[in-house]
């Protein structure tokens, strides 16, 4: 196994690269991919970045229907070819996060097609959500942004394992750094905050991607953890309008802050983790601006807006957290 240490390349790439810059002279034809949320927000920039490539591209969706509609108004719901430009199938199922009997219905019907999976974006997510409960009494930030990717790609491991050099990558952000895995209740039984459980959340889908190419690497499967930068999506919809002002995301007269990036851009650096030829061989690390992000310098002026916090890479904090994941829905491909 070999793991790549948390330092910058350099890719050559940076925060304004978009994921079509990424995929210059990269042919993903024959290749399958699965994007969760890929019908909105970032997840469509990514969808139609590796179908414009060439793979093909199942896109799960709560809301089958919605998705469709989504795409079809990008022009990805299914073509072989838009105008001179071949690009690869888009396809729609069925899957809500929240729910791991649906989970496990969606993992059940891919791996029934006999494909197998090159390329997995853990791209789905909610953020400071009010305090809800799904499944068996799981916070549902955590439940949705981590335990459920958690079950799909451990249900997913066959189609995974069955391509060559298969890669995972899940969407953490900087959000990781408000707060690490609490220990002593990751469920908030007491106290909800809802910063607090969406850092807690983000914090999770680092430390999957550390203990699962850990675990996968061996195998011939990568993961990586990615933080997509500053960007408007749906993602902010259960955030009050004053919030986001007194934030400094957007002005007064509703100016987004500078440093945002366009959704294209955003999906940039999910696109180069799942493609780049650069991280042969590489895996378990954080990745931002469209290269491995540098450890956080405590006290630095950009300390809260850019690197990787150590508490989101610890292997022991990761392996902690996938036992505790595993004991909670009873799926571990790996015991």
């Amino acid at each position: 196994m070999t793991t790549s240490l948390q330092s910058k390349l350099p890719s050559g790439f940076g925060a304004q690269t978009t994921a079509a810059d990424v995929l210059v002279g990269i042919d993903l034809k024959g290749r399958t991919a699965i994007v969760t949320g890929g019908y909105s927000g970032l997840g469509i920039e990514t969808v139609a970045a590796l179908s414009g490539a060439g793979a093909t591209v199942i896109v799960p969706a709560r809301r089958p229907d919605v998705a469709r509609a989504a795409l079809d108004v990008r022009g990805l719901g299914g073509s072989e070819a838009v105008g001179q430009v071949e690009v690869g199938r888009v396809e729609v199922d069925e899957l809500d996060l929240a729910d791991l009997g649906s989970v496990r219905a969606f993992s059940g019907r891919f791996l029934a097609s006999g494909r197998s999976l090159d390329i997995l974006i853990n791209n789905a997510g909610i953020m400071a959500a009010p305090e809800s409960r799904v499944g068996e009494g799981w916070e549902s930030q955590f439940a949705t942004n981590h335990l459920g990717h958690y079950v799909l790609t451990n249900l997913l491991w066959p189609a995974l394992i069955a391509a060559d050099d298969a890669r995972v990558v899940s969407l953490s952000s900087t959000g990781h750094k408000l707060s690490g895995i609490r220990f002593d209740d990751p469920q908030f039984t007491t106290g909800y905050d809802k910063w607090l459980a969406y850092g807690q959340a983000k914090t999770a889908n680092s430390l999957f991607a550390v203990q699962l190419n850990a675990l996968g690497a061996p195998h011939g499967v990568h993961a990586f953890a990615v933080h997509p930068g500053g960007i408007m999506t749906e993602l902010q919809r259960h955030l009050p309008r004053e919030e986001m002002i007194a934030s400094g995301w957007i002005s007064e007269d509703g100016t987004l802050n500078a440093r945002f990036k366009t959704p294209e851009q955003g999906a940039a650096t999910s696109v180069w983790a799942a493609t780049s030829p650069q991280l042969a061989g590489m895996g378990g690390v954080y990745c931002e601006d469209c290269d491995i992000a540098e450890p956080t310098v405590p006290g630095a002026p950009n300390a809260r807006v850019a690197g990787v916090n150590e508490h989101a890479i610890d292997p022991d904090a990761a392996s902690w957290l996938w036992n505790y994941s595993a004991q909670l829905t009873g799926v571990n491909v790996f015991a």
